[in-house]
C-alpha cells in the first residue's frame, strides 16, 4: 500500500521550488546509522517503498527501520492530449519535498558493514544521489 495522507486541508497546492539545504530532519534522532540526500528531489511514494522493500529485504528483517520522510504533498497532473485551460489538473500521486541533507531512512540493531550495504542497496532505487551515514557515538 503507497504511503499517502489520511486527509489534507487544501486537495490542490501550488507546486515551488525545492531550494537550499535541509534544516530540519537533518539528524540521526533515532537510530545508529542513516540514508541522506545530497539531491533536491520530490521524492514520490512508489519510489519510497520500493527503497524500502529492498532495504526490508537486505537486513532480512532484522534490526529497526524508521522513514524520516512522508509524501504529503499532492501532485497534480492534466489529463494527456488536453487544450489549456479549464483548470488544474487531478491529483495524480503524493510527494516528499525532500532537500539535501535530509535523513531519509534510519537503521539500528544491525551490524555496520551489513547498515551500509543495505542503504547503499536502498540508495540506488532512488533517482538521486544519497550517501550512507553514521550517528557520531560520544566516547
Amino acid at each position: 500500500m503507497a504511503l499517502s495522507p489520511k486527509r489534507v486541508k487544501y486537495r490542490k497546492i501550488q507546486r515551488g521550488r525545492v531550494k537550499g539545504n535541509a534544516t530540519r530532519g537533518n539528524k540521526i534522532d533515532f537510530g545508529d546509522y542513516a540514508l541522506v540526500s545530497l539531491e533536491p528531489f520530490w521524492l514520490t511514494n512508489r519510489q519510497l517503498e520500493a527503497a524500502r522493500v529492498a532495504l526490508n529485504r537486505k537486513i532480512r528483517r532484522g534490526g529497526k527501520l524508521w522513514i524520516r520522510v512522508f509524501p504529503d504533498k499532492p501532485y497534480t497532473k492534466k489529463p494527456a492530449e488536453t487544450r489549456m485551460g479549464k483548470g488544474k489538473g487531478a491529483p495524480e500521486y503524493w510527494v516528499a519535498v525532500v532537500k539535501p541533507g535530509t535523513i531519509i531512512f534510519e537503521l539500528a540493531g544491525i551490524e555496520r558493514t551489513l547498515a551500509e550495504e543495505a542503504m547503499l542497496l536502498a540508495g540506488s532505487k532512488l533517482p538521486f544521489k544519497t550517501r550512507f551515514a553514521e550517528h557520531p557515538r560520544e566516547a
